[in-house]
């Protein structure tokens, strides 16, 4: 049953909607388990009911009708259980209900599985057989696997409303309107506007479902997009007419063919013809026909599908191109994809974007950091977003809260609009901190640095006051490029930053890659990324590239004397000891080799890992300064993926756990006299900067937008107070204990502004 397993996967993964999904399940699962009957029930939110919402076997008018709450009839009592229920005589238990428009009177063996997602059950997998037996176990295996195959398709769809509009579409289509849907809080920020929609390059399943606004258009661009192909087509043919055999060059001649009106050329014709775009008309075609090769038992036939594939990403590039060309974006757009990278950013002004929300990506991703320099409201991470239907709708981007308002009502769009002004005015209002000193209420210093990698942000920081760099992000320019900067190519990005906050120091970290960070020429494949080949055991097995950035840095900095070096990911002392050591190679050989007139930077490790908290005072003697990464460190301490929605809200960064760690390191850097700092979203949040200066760190370093709000929260509280908050907060049990409480103790007016963006919930319809 493993090939089944695998050859049923692989149908639902090619499924074009939900319908289609179930529809594949029903049909395989009952070929392969050789029965009479499969069904699928699905949970009805709104009566608490389980619908039957497809079936193999029973009759096809029973589909939407037969209905049964928990505990009611097998299937019932399967979700109320929550287990598997197999029986040899169904028609015997106390619990059958039959349903005279279902047919299943000839059908006495019964096995029902529940389709569970998060503990809770969205649906009951049902097979039945005329032959009275009971199901081997093999067999309730299999269904249990494609039940937990099947959990997370419901849920998404549950999530998007496709299950609502299938199980109830005029219902549905009656009370469609505000939704709200659930991603990362990547950068804060309230976005109101139109969603436009964007594709990621040639990817036939991220085609948006548009309607065709003008249908001759469509069709001659469909027209167009063909012949490019087939002129495409014919001269890789001509190109490679020496090498190949007559019947291999004639299989280029059959993909051309394809393309006519005779074949997939005229299933799309029809679909535009009907009211649909080309784009979306062609990949449904070709989704359609990859699914059916790919089902085919013939190997030969089934190794077609890939075939077709490549001939629909070839049309569909050149779709992409024409449309590209004609698209306009109106003001307010709210940019929305699979995969939003900075390269979408490109056909768009930013005076225009008022909001962007990626499918994909993390808080850590190019486009998040982008959005942070410019100030733009972003969500990533928003994987249950019905994106490909959401093109020209209303939408409101909640980048405090990481949520997605699709067709607010007036009331929803009020309250956000109230916020979007309030948030207007406290930004006007915090620029009369920009000039007075970071200090507490009784006038303890407290040095506010910036986290910085692009020079729009860089700008943005010298306007607000930043007292220096404590963290740039050296892998940036390497993401811009299609290979290694060259040593001169760093150097120069390297020296405008330094020269741009010069005499202020600039914390260079060293190159961290990895993770989530994989550069597109060098990409590093991982089962488990975060654990795995990034920071510095990457320039540690590669010195080639570590020492050529080293010496871009260094020399960098020449007459500039502004220099910090950042080692990142440092997990034990051998690896900081082989870093340091080529530090000072690269040092003495550009002194005393090549005549560099350099002063000796200094050289900090990065807190990150479990392993560096208890090695604290260790590291801090052989290094001139720490640097908590308190992102990192939050998601190890925790084992949360904090790019993860799923897991998002086991994500904390007043977790009794992390705030004792942070404790632990304040302490043992002041036992080796050794100065540390904070980088990450932790510094930038005002209610976590005051508890931070409590526990001991008087550097923060942040985001550029964050330093005034940051600032103004400071100088509200005064060094003894904060230094009581943290006290007790190391003594409450939990994140909200710990979150309640410094929110009711900082209440003053001006906090309780600061803090407005995040406290407040969504309103929903």
């Amino acid at each position: 049953m493993l090939d089944s397993l695998r050859s049923i996967v692989q149908e639902v993964n090619a499924a074009r909607d939900f319908g289609a999904v179930l529809q594949i399940i029903v049909s395989r699962v009952r070929k392969a388990t050789r029965t009479g009957v499969c069904s699928i029930y699905l949970h009805d939110a709104q009566r608490d009911e389980y619908v039957l919402a497809a079936t193999e076997g029973l009759f096809p008018e029973a589909v939407g009708r037969i209905r049964l709450k928990p505990g009611e009839g097998l299937v019932g009592l399967v979700a109320q259980k929550a287990e598997p229920i197999n029986l040899d005589a169904a028609e015997t238990h106390p619990n059958f209900v039959y349903f005279p428009e279902s047919g299943e009177e000839r059908f006495h063996s019964f096995l029902g599985t529940p389709i569970i997602h998060h503990r809770k059950v969205v649906g009951v997998l049902v097979i039945q057989q005329a032959e009275r037996r009971r199901f081997d176990e093999a067999e309730e295996a299999f269904l249990i696997t494609i039940s937990a195959q099947l959990a997370g398709v419901i849920a998404h769809a549950e999530a998007t409303g496709e299950l609502a509009r299938h199980l109830a579409p005029e219902e549905y289509l009656a009370r469609r309107g505000e939704t709200v849907f659930k991603g990362v809080d990547s950068v804060p920020g309230i976005g109101i506007g139109t969603a436009v929609v964007v594709n990621t390059v040639a990817d036939l399943y991220a085609v948006p479902n548009r309607p065709a606004d003008d249908i001759p258009r469509e069709l001659a661009l469909f027209q167009e997009a063909v012949e490019k192909t087939k002129r495409e087509l014919r001269a890789l043919r001509d190109g490679l007419a020496g090498h190949l055999s007559a019947e291999e060059q004639a299989l280029f001649d059959v993909y051309v063919n394809l393309l006519d009106d005779r074949s997939l050329g005229g299933e799309v014709r029809v679909l535009i013809n009907a009211g649909l775009a080309a784009e979306t008309a062609w990949s449904e075609v070709i989704i359609e026909h990859v699914r059916k090769f790919a089902a085919m038992e013939d190997p030969y036939l089934r190794e077609r599908a890939s075939d077709v594939r490549d001939l629909g990403t070839r049309v569909l590039a050149h779709l992409q191109q024409s449309q590209r060309k004609e698209r306009s974006y109106p003001p307010n757009t709210i940019l929305i994809g699979e995969e939003l990278t900075a390269t979408h950013l490109a056909d768009v002004t930013v005076e225009k974007l008022a909001g962007m929300i990626s499918v994909k990506g993390s808080r850590n991703s190019h486009l998040a950091i982008l959005g942070r320099a410019l100030g733009i409201p972003t969500v990533m991470g928003a994987i249950d977003l019905p994106w490909k239907e959401m093109d020209g709708i209303a939408v409101i981007v909640d980048g405090h809260q990481g949520l997605v308002i699709t067709n607010p009502s007036p009331e929803t769009l009020a309250a956000y609009r109230t916020r979007q002004e309030e948030e207007a005015l406290l930004t006007r209002d915090l620029e009369k901190f920009r000039d007075l000193p970071a200090a507490t209420a009784d006038g303890h210093p407290i040095s506010l640095w910036v986290n910085t990698g692009l020079r729009i942000d860089s700008l943005l920081s010298l306007d607000r006051g930043a007292e220096g760099v404590g963290l740039y992000r050296t892998e940036i320019p390497f993401f811009l490029q299609d290979r290694f900067p060259s040593e001169e190519e760093q150097r120069k990005i390297y020296r405008e930053q330094m020269e741009m906050f010069a005499p202020r120091p600039v914390t260079m970290r060293t190159l961290d890659i990895g993770g989530d960070k994989a550069l597109p020429y060098f990409p590093i494949e991982e089962a488990n990324p975060f654990l795995g080949w990034r920071g510095v055991r990457v320039t540690l097995d590669h010195p080639e590239i570590f020492i050529v950035q080293l010496r871009a840095i260094l020399r960098a900095s020449e007459g500039l004397d502004n220099l910090r070096i950042l080692l990142p990911m440092i997990s034990n002392i051998p690896e900081l000891e082989a870093c340091l050591a080529l530090v000072e190679r690269v040092y003495r050989e550009l002194v005393e080799e090549e005549g560099y007139r350099l002063a000796k930077p200094p050289v900090g490790a990065m807190i990150e890992v479990p392993a560096a908290v208890y090695q604290v005072r260790e590291i801090a003697k052989r290094v001139d300064f720490l640097s908590v990464g308190s992102n990192d460190l939050t998601q190890y301490l925790l084992a949360v993926d904090r790019n993860n929605p799923r897991v998002a809200e086991l994500y904390h960064s007043f977790h009794p756990a992390l705030l004792r760690a942070l404790k632990e390191i304040a302490q043992g850097a002041a036992a080796e006299h050794c100065p540390v700092s904070v980088c990450g979203e932790m510094a930038g949040d005002p209610l976590s900067a005051v508890l931070l200066v409590g526990l001991g760190y008087r550097t923060l370093s942040m985001s550029a937008s964050s330093l005034l709000r940051v600032k103004a929260a400071l100088r509200e509280v005064t060094l003894a107070e904060a230094e009581r908050l943290a006290e007790t907060a190391l003594s409450l049990p939990d994140h909200h204990a710990v979150r309640d409480f410094l929110e009711e103790s900082l209440a003053s007016p001006t906090l309780a502004r600061l803090l407005s963006g995040r406290k407040r919930q969504a309103v929903r319809a």
